[in-house]
């Protein structure tokens, strides 16, 4: 109800997986000790027990922007999210206010060029993404962002919307395949930017439902006859072939035409082998900033094997190797390591 969209789990290594993966600006938590290393601002809410002034002193010491005993009023918890939100007020200038929902003027999920992953890679086939999305950020047309799972389409997804007007504003993401249990994106994104994930796993009733909101920038809520106006630009994502889906009878061809004003194809790793190096050295020092222990070295021979690796999981897959190759490597990281373990 104060227009702030949020995400919740109770694991510790999904919470760090999602804050590595989205641009939260905020943390909610009852322990400073795993909110500090995620690098984000962290509010502490800590339940009724003892030893309340050594744990604020832990959370202030930790980095908390505020240690809250709940139940507590929820009107301070509000002030502390409201005063950081104008403390740190983004430089961008934002759509008009009269057409800016409450939710657009939120600050959960929004995403800046600064809190938004690099698009790692000097070969010709990154650059030409990067050079789609520099063209084409500034306006609102509709994109479609194919590949594979793993080669980076969220990612580029939200380059989109950091480098447009809109980058005040929400940036919010439906997984299509679970769409009937997702209400209300539409709404929620109004002033920003509609991520729409696995497009190709919508089903043809949620199609048509999705159709006429790109058609009329209207939607109508569950139980109402009113129409509701509706201001965001769409980003659509799928490892499917849509024509192939098309001719099977699976995905409406009007709303793939909707969709695909801009077609953005990102390359799998296999493509672009000569960028393993970059990526490898990028996850060595994300991975090991994340542990708090210094980087390893590769030796060149183990980077040989990394780069003619097929990585059919991309780059996601070659992530998760690194992050395998530093917990279980020795000081240096050696053709050895990784014929032992990696599996691709």
């Amino acid at each position: 109800y104060e227009g702030y969209a949020i995400e919740a789990t109770d694991d510790v290594s999904e919470a760090s997986e999602m804050c590595r993966q989205m641009a939260f600006d905020v943390v909610l938590t009852d322990d400073s000790s795993n909110a500090s290393p995620l690098g984000i601002p962290f509010i502490v809410l800590a339940g009724a027990g003892d030893n309340q002034i050594q744990r604020a002193v832990t959370a202030f010491r930790d980095g908390a922007m505020d240690f809250l005993q709940i139940p507590s009023d929820i009107n301070r918890l509000y002030d502390t999210l409201r005063r950081y939100s104008e403390e740190e007020a983004p430089t961008q200038t934002p759509l008009p206010k009269q057409r800016m929902s409450a939710h657009a003027m939120g600050r959960a999920r929004r995403t800046r060029a600064s809190s938004v992953q690099p698009i790692i890679g000097s070969s010709n086939a990154i650059g030409n993404v990067r050079q789609v999305v520099e063209r084409i950020a500034a306006f609102d047309t509709r994109t479609l962002i194919t590949g594979e799972n793993g080669t980076g389409k969220e990612l580029v997804a939200r380059w989109l919307h950091a480098k447009s007007r809109r980058a005040s504003g929400p940036f919010v993401e439906v997984n299509c395949s679970a769409i009937k249990q997702r209400k209300g994106k539409f709404e929620q994104a109004t002033g920003g930017t509609l991520f729409m994930d696995e497009i190709g796993d919508m089903s043809l009733a949620a199609q048509a439902k999705v159709l006429r909101a790109l058609q009329e920038n209207k939607i109508c809520r569950v139980g109402s006859d009113k129409d509701i106006d509706v201001d965001v630009r769409v980003i659509a994502a799928t490892n499917k072939n849509l024509r192939e889906e098309i001719a099977k009878g699976n995905f409406r061809e009007d709303l793939y035409h909707r969709l695909s004003v801009i077609v953005i194809r990102v390359p799998p790793l296999r493509e672009r082998s000569s960028d393993v190096p970059e990526l490898t050295q990028h996850f060595v020092d994300e991975i090991s900033s994340l542990y708090g222990i210094p980087p390893k070295p590769i030796d060149s021979d183990a980077m040989e094997a990394l780069s003619a690796m097929r990585w059919s999981g991309n780059v996601r897959e070659l992530r998760n190797v690194i992050e395998r190759l530093i917990i279980l490597s020795g000081d240096t990281i050696t053709i050895d390591d990784v014929h032992k373990y990696c599996q691709s």
